[in-house]
């Protein structure tokens, strides 16, 4: 076997009823193995994910939308909360729980619930979709008897709990992440780490990356890292980029580089059909490029595959609506074609039984970002 964890994990979405927990590096392929489950099963499976973004980029719907879930925390049980700022059990029953007749078919007509970025999914959220589901299934067996698929990495983006929440849940909870929810010791989930990293090809920096991760650093690593402290460093070179804490940070920084280079400025308006909310946008409503621009690409190529979310490149050539790029790896060059998001719900055919997906929207861009300087956050891919 070429990716034998990969197809371990293949084999338990599509040929068991096992629940799972697939993880794994950044480039390890969780969101190509995500979607070719999704493309292949033929269970009933609903794809959601903590936020509008994710959802959109794992082409699914969010956690709260599928469930009708407030955004209030949850305490699971009846004890007596703050309304405006908890939700328990019974509430959840009578007051969110309304579904109509095709939404609860719908649940009760799921074989599988795909959980994509679930690092960030707060274990009382994870806990009151089981309480949905075991309530409108009629079956209290974890999720009602709903095989789960969790894809995620616990080493990135932690779940929020802010302050006034976790006052609330740390009594019943011992951290906010989902495998301290009530439900996940009742599931036995087979864990599977994904290994190959098809992102990165330098085997010392990948185990630098891994020490790192695992808080295991030998000398010999912290000898390699002081070996690029330069403390009087100044890039004048194209190529560098800088880490930022803060959004605002690298959209000032990339403003500042892309008026100094040369030349016209060129807008590409995203194309936007039917509905498509402005908080699920996948990036930039309006690019603005020079030719020059150092750029990264924020999304898998779904065509050939020649780029994926994190490949940097310079936009070499702008004429009208082509663009063309150079790898900043491999010096090819490329053109570029646009990406196209959907923004989808699902419902039950009432004729054979199958959930199917409606598309309610799309957004269409070019799938770049400029990277002069990118957030620490987007830096972890």
């Amino acid at each position: 076997m070429k990716n034998p964890e990969l197809e371990l994990a293949e084999q338990f979405a599509l040929f068991t009823r096992r629940h799972c927990f697939i993880t794994g590096k950044a480039g390890t392929g969780k969101t190509t193995l995500l979607k070719d489950i999704v493309a292949r099963t033929r269970k009933n499976a609903v794809v959601v994910a903590p936020t509008g973004v994710a959802a959109i980029n794992a082409g699914g719907v969010t956690i709260h939308s599928m469930f009708g879930l407030p955004l209030t925390c949850f305490v699971p049980c009846d004890d007596f909360v703050d309304l405006n700022a908890a939700t328990n059990r019974r509430r959840l029953h009578r007051e969110h729980m309304r579904y109509r007749k095709e939404r609860t078919r719908l649940l009760r007509e799921m074989d599988t619930l795909i959980i994509d970025e679930v690092s960030m999914v707060r274990g009382d959220l994870l806990d009151a979709v089981d309480f949905v589901l075991r309530t409108v299934r009629r079956n209290e067996r974890p999720f009602g008897d709903v095989q789960v698929l969790m894809f995620g990495d616990v080493h990135q983006l932690p779940p929020v709990a802010k302050e006034r929440e976790w006052d609330i849940l740390k009594a019943y909870y011992r951290s906010p992440y989902f495998f301290d929810s009530l439900v996940w010791p009742q599931l036995d989930a087979a864990e599977i780490e994904l290994q190959t990293i098809y992102r990165q090809t330098d085997a010392r920096f990948l185990e630098l990356l891994r020490n790192i991760r695992e808080r295991r650093m030998g000398e010999e690593d912290y000898a390699l890292l002081r070996e690029r402290y330069r403390p009087d460093f100044n890039p004048a070179a194209e190529g560098y980029i800088l880490l930022a804490t803060h959004n605002a940070r690298a959209d000032g920084v990339n403003a500042s580089a892309l008026e100094r280079l040369p030349g016209p400025l060129f807008s590409f308006e995203a194309r936007i059909e039917g509905e498509f909310p402005e908080s699920a946008f996948p990036c930039d409503r309006v690019l603005s490029l020079k030719p020059g621009a150092q750029v990264m690409f924020i999304r898998n190529d779904s065509e050939d595959g020649r780029y994926y979310n994190g490949k940097l490149a310079v936009v070499t050539g702008i004429d009208g609506e082509d663009i063309t790029v150079t790898f900043s790896d491999s010096k090819e060059q490329y053109a570029l074609h646009r990406e196209k998001w959907e923004n989808i719900d699902y419902r039950l055919d009432a004729e054979t039984g199958e959930i199917v997906r409606d598309e309610l929207g799309t957004f269409s861009q070019f799938p770049l970002r400029l990277a002069w300087a990118v957030t620490i956050h987007k830096s972890q891919g």
